[in-house]
């Protein structure tokens, strides 16, 4: 379609006020006004059926553009997505603000005609205000379906509302499932009174404020002094203390290795199996030979944490002996076939789904399978006949990948290695328990992830340098130590191994045309790019702004700051700059690994994603009858958007419990002075890390001094109204605590002294006040975790 004749002219005004020329002027090309009006048809689907992705091939097969006018419509499309008229979201490109097909909904109140109104779960604020959709009521509700509720969440089909009006919901709804609906519950701790009744300490740091709630005689029930409690508040008023009545007893906090509890609870996180599950795990008998072929002479070996309770990955790797391969390898790794214990639409199954994946605190672990399955029968144990699901990977001397297959296999362990054993073996040479493993086992793993290594390089993940402490705890549950363990090759190596065989059963399944889910790691929005690119050009780096940055690209920044004063700060913003990995049924690829196509396959003990694919792997190659049962889109999206949820509220609980028994650790320390960073900056006050326990604290405005402070998000920062005096993300601070609240996992500092990072080019300064005017603007505070690349946790 070309463009009309007398059309507007849609050139845009660049900075020297003078146009642009109109790339639609190009013989064959659409305008800007017709792409933005196909992108908007093909999303909402008025057009026919929705689109998954819409990008530049779409759009040029839409408007039968060839050829060299490809490229023209390649720039057409970046000046479009510089203008903010559209957005590359999963690499597809959107109007700014528009929702996909399918949402995950939370319903948030009624309209005045009763009309049930829900936003979407996730939604990034920088793209203003969550858009409201009309939730459509089915003519006939099914039976057993409670009807939808304010409260509720839900899986939903959504359209956009042509032309709707100021106010008004952009969209309609219609419900796929509904999601159970989670308690409300208020948690605390109880402290018996005197004689009966009580008070609730409350736990919930976000809350800790308001104080205690008092408990009336009679309204305490069985909880007994110390435990953990969830509680209704009956009644608040202006003076005392509000009152609450306790409706469930938790279990009781008798020391800090109990205190995961607390989160658990909080985050309701299915804990203990019942019965039919336990039943049908105990019924469980080890696996036979069939379908499977024998690997038990393979020496395969697991390298684990030394405190590891399940082993469900091993690896191998030998020279290939094909002369048209010289210097290449044979890779084996074999994963735990845990597919053939877990059927699909069984209690087990059930159970597993619900609980998405295994949550790991310092004092225990969640499990997502019962320890009949995960500890025993999917433990790849030294010398114990193991099934597994196993690729046979082959690559080149420089790394990259030739050919691989995935085998239904008998395995058995040759060793049970730590990552430490297996490094001190490689550096220092074998003790006499390691020396038959040395030469035929260990050294050519280490050659084989050389060559790995040179792949990987050449590929360009991205290379953030993030601590990550580990918390030990003595016998009796108190915080024995925090430290930050090192980062050992036969990490990488493991890491490395894991990541090839995920790669290589995403593309074995989609060569099979097999429906599955996707590990996805979006790029970074535009928005969070520019404020990153301000940021890096206050410390003297030049990134272009309005571009995309690929991973190569973050790269050679984290590259330029190492070293310096600037490494922490720049590693904490480019992080922050990412978006978060999940699951998805449609790929679009994972930024933070580089890789086109990506899923989880290797720890399907404690990752429900891993085991959809064993699944799928089984059901694509014939494997056997226990593969993936017949599933359609919608239902894989849902349980795609389940265990992501899963995974976050996994993380949420993990780093809240490590906040509880790091505060707990220092509440005996009260007075004394810390080294940090200031980590955030908001209205109230300042987050605070300290350099050695990386425990957070908060320092409130009132405690900067004598000043009214201002918060500015550009800069991320709080500054003084009156003195300009400015605290901002990255500073290098000296705190005192004042103040630990070990059941919330709060902590609260008094600034005693403070240094910023040097500017690019300048000498580190002393410490002093500083001014507005002498601090460059920041990015963007809001901070999400990416999928680092460990491919095993």
């Amino acid at each position: 379609m070309k463009k009309a004749a007398g059309a507007k002219d849609s050139g845009q005004i660049v900075e020297d006020g003078t146009r642009a020329p109109d790339r639609s002027r190009d013989e064959g090309l659409p305008s800007k006004d017709e792409i933005l009006a196909f992108i908007a048809r093909e999303r909402d689907g008025s057009g026919g059926k929705a689109q998954a992705k819409i990008g530049k091939r779409e759009i040029a097969r839409a408007f039968n553009v060839k050829g060299p006018a490809k490229i023209s419509l390649k720039g057409m499309l970046k000046d479009l997505e510089a203008d903010g008229a559209i957005e590359r979201r999963r690499k597809s490109l959107h109007k700014p603000g528009l929702l996909p097909g399918v949402v995950l909904a939370d319903m948030i109140a009624r309209d005045r005609d009763g009309d049930l109104l829900a936003t979407p779960a996730e939604w990034d604020i920088g793209q203003g205000p969550a858009p409201q959709i009309l939730v459509m009521a089915k003519a006939r509700q099914n039976r057993g379906m409670p009807a939808p509720a304010p409260g509720d969440r839900a899986l939903m089909r959504v359209e956009q509302v042509q032309c709707a009006e100021a106010g008004e919901p952009a969209y309609t709804g219609r419900i796929i499932k509904l999601l159970p609906r989670g308690k409300t519950q208020v948690l605390g701790i109880f402290r018996a009174g005197m004689r009966s009744g009580g008070r609730i300490v409350p736990i919930d740091k976000r809350n800790v404020s308001r104080g205690e709630l008092s408990v009336s005689p009679g309204d305490e029930g069985p909880a007994r002094d110390g435990d953990l409690v969830a509680v209704e508040v009956l009644r608040t008023g202006r003076l005392g203390l509000p009152v609450a009545k306790v409706r469930e007893r938790l279990g009781a906090l008798d020391n800090e290795r109990a205190i995961s509890l607390i989160a658990i609870h909080a985050y309701q996180i299915p804990h203990v199996f019942g019965p039919e599950v336990i039943a049908q795990a105990e019924r469980a008998r080890p696996a036979t030979m069939a379908h499977r072929e024998d690997w038990r002479a393979i020496p395969l070996v697991t390298i684990d944490p030394v405190d590891a309770k399940d082993h469900d990955d091993a690896v191998h790797a030998e020279r290939d002996p094909d002369p048209a391969n010289p210097g290449g390898f044979i890779l084996r790794v074999a994963i735990a076939d845990v597919a053939a214990y877990a059927r699909p639409g069984t209690a087990l199954d059930r159970e597993a789904q619900d609980r998405g994946n295994s949550v790991y605190f310092p004092d225990r672990v969640v499990p997502m399978l019962p320890e009949r399955i995960s500890n025993d029968l999917c433990s790849l144990r030294p010398n114990e006949d193991r099934p597994a699901l196993a690729a046979r990977v082959v690559i080149a001397a420089d790394g990259h990948k030739l050919s691989h297959g995935f085998h239904r296999v008998m395995m058995r362990s040759a060793a049970k290695l730590s990552y430490a054993q297996a490094q001190a073996a490689i550096d220092h040479g074998p003790d006499e328990a390691m020396g038959p493993l040395h030469g035929s086992v260990l050294v050519p793993l280490y050659e084989a992830y050389s060559a790995l290594k040179i792949a990987r390089d050449k590929r360009g993940p991205l290379n953030l340098d993030l601590l990550e402490r580990k918390i030990t705890l003595d016998d009796k549950g108190t915080v024995k130590s925090i430290a930050t363990p090192p980062r050992l090759d036969s990490h990488r190596l493991i890491e490395e191994f894991m990541i090839l065989a995920n790669v290589a059963a995403a593309e074995t399944l989609e060569a099979k045309h097999q429906a599955f889910i996707y590990r996805v790691h979006d790029e970074p929005s535009l928005e969070k790019l520019y404020h990153l690119a301000e940021f890096l050009a206050s410390i003297g780096i030049k990134v272009a702004k309005g571009q995309v940055l690929r991973a190569a690209q973050f790269n050679g920044v984290l590259a330029r700051v190492k070293g310096t004063d600037n490494e922490h700060l720049v590693n904490e913003i480019v992080l922050r700059t990412q978006a978060q990995a999940e699951y998805a049924i449609e790929n679009y690829g994972h930024f933070g690994l580089n890789l086109r196509r990506y899923a989880h396959f290797t720890s399907p003990i404690r990752r429900y994603a891993d085991l959809i694919v064993h699944r799928a792997l089984i059901s694509a190659l014939h494997l056997g009858t226990d593969g993936l049962a017949a599933i359609g889109n919608e239902e894989l999206a849902e349980i795609a958007a389940k265990i992501s949820a899963a995974e976050r509220r996994a993380m949420a609980a993990e780093r809240e419990t490590s906040e509880r028994l790091i505060a707990a650790h220092l509440a005996g320390q009260i007075g004394a002075s810390f080294q940090g960073r200031i980590s955030g900056a908001t209205s109230a006050g300042l987050f605070v890390k300290l350099d050695e326990t990386g425990a957070d604290g908060f320092i409130p405005t009132a405690m900067l001094g004598d000043d009214y402070f201002r918060l500015d998000p550009a800069r991320h920062a709080l500054i003084g109204s009156r003195t300009g005096e400015m605290h901002r993300l990255g500073d290098i601070v000296t705190v005192r605590l004042v103040e630990a609240a070990p059941l919330a996992g709060a902590l609260r500092f008094e600034l005693l002294r403070e240094t910023a990072p040097p500017r690019h080019g300048q000498a580190r300064p002393k410490p002093s006040v500083r001014r507005a005017t002498d601090r460059p603007d920041y990015g963007s505070p809001h901070a999400r975790r990416a999928d680092r690349g460990a491919a095993k946790r």
